[in-house]
C-alpha cells in the first residue's frame, strides 16, 4: 500500500532522537555507547533508501550550547550512526543539527524551517508537498506542516498535541505504507 503514491522524487525527513536511536528522557545522547538503535530501524533504512530520492535527518540538539557535547563528539555520533546504517544497505544524504538553547536566536531548531531550507538550498529538486517528517514531538510534526509535509509521529512516553497525518510505533511500521 502506497500512502501517498510516494517514489524516488520524494524526500524524507527524520527527527534523531526517538525515531532512529533510542531517546534518553531527561539527557542526552553523549558517545556512541549510548547510541541505540530503535527495534527494526537499520533494516527499514534499507527499504526507504529504494523509496526515497533524498533522505534528511533534521535534530535539535541544544546539548551543543549547554556544553555538555562539542560538536566533533556530535560528528563522532553521527559517523557512528551512518556507518551502521550504511553497513546494512541505507542511507541517509545529509544531517542538520540545530545546536541552540530552545527559544534563543538564531532559530534553527524544530519547529522553525531553518534546517528544511538549508537542506532545499543544498538539494534544490526537494519539493516540501512531496515530503514526509517522521518524529516523536510536537515540535517535529510542527516543522513538517509549518512546511506543508506529510506528517508521521511514532509513538513514545511524550505527550503530544499536534496531529499528524499517521501515527507509527517505530520506523520498521512506517514501512508498510510505501
Amino acid at each position: 500500500m502506497n500512502l501517498w503514491e510516494v517514489d524516488r522524487s520524494w524526500t524524507l525527513f527524520l527527527d534523531r532522537d526517538g525515531v532512529i536511536n533510542e531517546r534518553k528522557f531527561g539527557g542526552y545522547i553523549t558517545s556512541q555507547s549510548e547510541f541505540s538503535f530503535q527495534k527494526g530501524v537499520l533494516e527499514a533504512f534499507s527499504i526507504f533508501n529504494k523509496t526515497f530520492g533524498k533522505i534528511i535527518v533534521v535534530t535539535n540538539q541544544q546539548c551543543i550550547a549547554k556544553g555538555v557535547l562539542s560538536r566533533s563528539e556530535l560528528d563522532g555520533i553521527h559517523k557512528y550512526m551512518l556507518m551502521h546504517i550504511e553497513s546494512c544497505g541505507g542511507r541517509i544524504d545529509r544531517i542538520y543539527s540545530a545546536h541552540e538553547i530552545k527559544g534563543e536566536p538564531p532559530f534553527h531548531r524544530k519547529p522553525y524551517p531553518a534546517m528544511a531550507m538549508f537542506a532545499k538550498e543544498e538539494f534544490p529538486s526537494i519539493d516540501f508537498s512531496k515530503s514526509i517528517m517522521v518524529g516523536d514531538t510536537d515540535s517535529d510534526i510542527e516543522f513538517g506542516k509549518n512546511l506543508g509535509m506529510k506528517t508521521v509521529l511514532v509513538l513514545s512516553k511524550e505527550v503530544t498535541k499536534s496531529t499528524p497525518d499517521i501515527s507509527i510505533k517505530n520506523l520498521s511500521e512506517l514501512c508498510a505504507y510505501f
